[in-house]
């Protein structure tokens, strides 16, 4: 079984302008995927997938009722699909509370993107109420590529934010932190959250990535592209460099996965 933690897509109106201005915020980055619900199912199936777990992000206030819109329509059979909500948005804690209801497991942000840092306070009481619906929260943590510095989700700010999530799983894209692999190490690694996969390959050494997963454990490493940016074949290339035992590969693979979103197995 093969479980990715960590794609994107858009409805179909909204896909061809999204992939262009992301690509081109991002460098240039060439796409492995339209955008489309349709491209992330083929690509799925030509990679070996067997469920994606779809990231969708809120930038401004107005997005929140259709991004978790958008999320319910496709949370379904192979795709779980998380929602978002935007920290100025008024009614943060309503959405949230219908977030649940749509039956979504979790909420995506990207401080980069909706312009927080995530050690603020006026947080925490989100974060509370998050841990309240037992939903699962991911940040992109780290640098963005289409954004300077400052960083919103360096991993101190991270280790500062979780206790307020009351023991409420917690996912950090990206390795714990993208760029900041020696910030995860010090101040992330064997604490209560998970790390994702994505976005690794060709950017992250990989004796950094062994001591990473030697420190924090292989309980708490999900299986991640970034689909469209990075692929299943990339990311498990890495992973298949690390030597790691067959029971650590099925935790990182799909295991770990099947527990936080409680599929059984």
């Amino acid at each position: 079984m093969l479980i990715d933690f960590h794609t994107h897509c858009f409805p179909d109106k909204l896909a061809p302008r999204a992939i262009e201005t992301l690509s081109r915020e991002s460098g240039g980055l060439e796409p492995f995927t339209d955008g489309t619900v349709s491209s992330l199912l083929e690509q799925m199936k030509l990679s070996g997938v067997d469920r994606s777990v779809v990231l969708s992000i809120a930038t401004n206030t107005r997005q929140q009722k259709s991004v978790n819109d958008f999320a319910a329509s496709i949370n379904k059979e192979n795709i779980t699909a998380f929602g978002s909500v935007h920290p100025d948005s008024p009614d943060v804690f309503e959405e949230l509370e219908r977030i649940a209801s749509l039956g979504l497991k979790g909420v995506k942000f990207h401080p980069e993107y909706q312009g927080f840092f995530i050690d603020e306070p006026r947080m925490r009481p989100i974060y509370r109420k998050i841990a309240d619906l037992d939903l699962i929260t991911v940040f992109h943590a780290g640098r963005d590529i289409g954004f300077d510095t400052p960083c919103h989700c360096s991993p101190q700010a991270i280790a500062a934010a979780l206790p307020y999530f009351n023991g409420a799983p917690v996912i950090a894209a990206h390795w714990g932190g993208w760029s900041y692999w020696y910030g995860v190490i010090d101040e992330l690694c064997g604490k209560n959250i998970y790390f994702d996969t994505s976005f690794g390959y060709g950017t992250i050494p990989r004796p950094v990535v062994k001591r990473i997963i030697k420190l924090h454990g292989a309980d708490r490493i999900l299986f991640g592209t970034d689909i469209p940016w990075h692929c299943v074949k990339w990311e498990l290339n890495l992973l298949n460099s690390l030597d790691l035992n067959d029971n650590d590969m099925d935790k990182i693979l799909w295991k770990n996965a099947c527990n936080l979103l409680r599929i059984y197995y």
